[in-house]
């Protein structure tokens, strides 16, 4: 079986790049075709809003005829054009689209399953030259972290966390006897955070997601985590689990302005069997 994965697409975002010839929907159709996948794994990010998030993925789905699995980013928490403002009534809409994992997990074969959720952040991967107080305002040098305008959980952050971890492992412990694939939204690993000393993300790492994700790799049978949010291009393993992040990520950050160039980079694809 050969899967495909890319995340981050910020279709929104990057909308300035589209033309008539080529938008972001278009050429992904066209490489899931020409990868000749039998599932894609998109672990959020698609937009900034969770209902242009499902209308994607239901476009995608129907125009390539491949299964997508999903978990939901951050950013396809908030509700930009929509303005629902609590936060755990587009939870329970992203959850009802057919192939969001969330509390759901996806049976492959006998062998594999995948299984996962958003994520989010417990500040763990921030310096400890702040204290969880800061961190909780979620602003520093003059920039703020802006799930703390569009999202509203009524929790704070690491109770979030929590409930999504608690989750996960539940999930996890249903499939511990199956090869595991792990898919979040937050960054799984240490590795994968924005190297540090750094002015900046020494504060914004703490919401790229928790260094305790990583420990679940030995307590199951994590053969890959699938992650996102960091917007790295980039793969690494710890111990038997191979960690893959393949973002599209914001056209500012890209090397050139072309979709097709940028998706044909970030698109990543391994076989199991």
């Amino acid at each position: 079986m050969k899967i495909g994965v890319i995340s981050d697409l910020h279709i929104d975002k990057n909308r300035v790049l589209e033309s008539s010839s080529e938008n972001i929907l278009t050429v992904l159709v066209e490489k899931i075709k020409e990868s000749k996948i039998d599932i894609l794994l998109i672990p959020g990010d698609v937009s900034n809003d969770y209902r242009l998030t499902l209308h994607f993925l239901t476009s995608l789905e129907e125009s390539t005829e491949v299964k997508v699995l999903f978990v939901p980013g951050n950013h396809d928490y908030w509700s930009k054009d929509n303005h629902v403002t609590d936060t755990w009534k587009v939870y329970e809409s992203l959850k009802q689209w057919d192939g969001c994992i969330a509390e759901n997990p996806y049976v492959l074969n006998e062998e594999w399953v995948v299984v996962g959720n958003s994520g989010w952040y417990d500040h763990s991967f921030g310096s400890r030259k702040f204290n969880n107080e800061q961190f909780n305002q979620m602003k520093y040098n003059g920039r703020t972290w802006k799930d703390s305008v569009y999202t509203n959980w009524n929790l704070d952050n690491k109770a979030v966390h929590e409930f999504f971890y608690e989750k996960l492992k539940q999930d996890l412990e249903a499939y511990k006897n199956k090869n595991i694939i792990m898919m979040t939204h937050m960054v799984t690993h240490p590795n994968f955070i924005v190297p540090k000393p750094h002015e900046v993300w020494d504060y914004f790492n703490a919401f790229l997601g928790s260094d305790s994700y990583h420990r679940l790799f030995e307590d199951y049978n994590i053969q890959y985590s699938i992650m996102g949010h960091v917007h790295f291009r980039k793969t690494d393993t710890s111990n038997h689990t191979k960690m893959i992040c393949a973002c599209l990520g914001n056209y500012a950050e890209w090397e050139s302005v072309s979709i097709r160039k940028e998706i044909n980079e970030a698109f990543y694809t391994f076989n199991i069997e």
